[in-house]
């Protein structure tokens, strides 16, 4: 049996992503920062902080011309210690209560919102 979580990372394609930068810094208060790009490459990348050797996925936001922002059927799960505070935050950022805190029983709470670029994402608390 293999013994690591499927998913090790993951792409929110934006449309502006100082924008979303700045959407996802508020909502998460954490940091994020700008990801280097090879030489050539048309698109930015910005990444959500991480933990190196850490148990859960790292990603990033992406600005690129062939992929558009919003629409898409993917939802991000942000870990959270209570969803509630995460939540609190989302409209004074830009973006919008899909769902508001609920319980999913006995895997905590979640709540479903809209970012600035009108993607979909989840944030997941245990209380």
């Amino acid at each position: 049996m293999v013994n690591y979580n499927p998913v090790n990372w993951f792409e929110i394609y934006v449309d502006d992503i100082e924008r979303a930068k700045k959407f996802y810094s508020t909502v998460l208060a954490r940091e994020l920062f700008d990801l280097p790009m090879p030489e050539g490459m048309p698109s930015k990348m910005v990444a959500f902080p991480w933990a190196e050797s850490g148990k859960n996925a790292a990603g990033a936001l992406v600005q690129m011309a062939e992929m558009k922002a919003g629409g898409n059927s993917t939802v991000v799960y942000f870990q959270c210690e209570d969803c509630q505070i995460e939540q609190d935050r989302v409209e004074a950022a830009g973006g919008k209560i899909l769902q508001a805190k609920f319980a999913i029983g006995e895997h905590g709470f979640c709540a479903w919102c809209i970012d600035t670029e009108g993607n979909y994402f989840g944030l997941h608390s245990m209380k």
